[in-house]
């Protein structure tokens, strides 16, 4: 579920809060469902403990996760997260478009590249 690539140049704590963040967005880990322990996760990774917790902490900055006291770290409702990461994306589309279109890109070229996309996307 969560590997780390000891070749990436970011801390160990953002590799595990990003692939958990991707699991949570694409449906994965349900809202409500109980994260693993922190003491767990870590001896299966075989990480320090205060890196899982550095991570969950992040996790629930951002409104990933909740914690309830005692019974330990849950998912949280993600349709807003979701409904922003996608806000977040299409934005970055709409960058890229208008760049590649300042370098004569034009809009049926474009255009093809979508539905290129698209159609690959439908075939995965």
């Amino acid at each position: 579920m969560i590997l780390i690539d000891y070749k990436d140049t970011r801390p160990i704590y953002e590799q595990v809060a990003e692939r958990f963040k991707v699991l949570i967005l694409k449906g994965a880990l349900q809202a409500g469902e109980q994260m693993p322990s922190v003491r767990n996760l870590a001896m299966e990774l075989s990480i320090n403990p205060n890196t899982i917790q550095k991570a969950y902490t992040e996790l629930e900055r951002e409104g990933f996760i909740y914690t309830v006291k005692g019974r330990g770290n849950f998912i949280a409702g993600t349709e807003k997260l979701l409904e922003e990461k996608k806000k977040n994306c299409l934005d970055e589309i709409l960058k890229r478009i208008r760049e590649v279109m300042e370098y004569g890109v034009t809009g049926e070229e474009i255009l093809s590249v979508v539905q290129q996309a698209v159609c690959a996307g439908a075939e995965g």
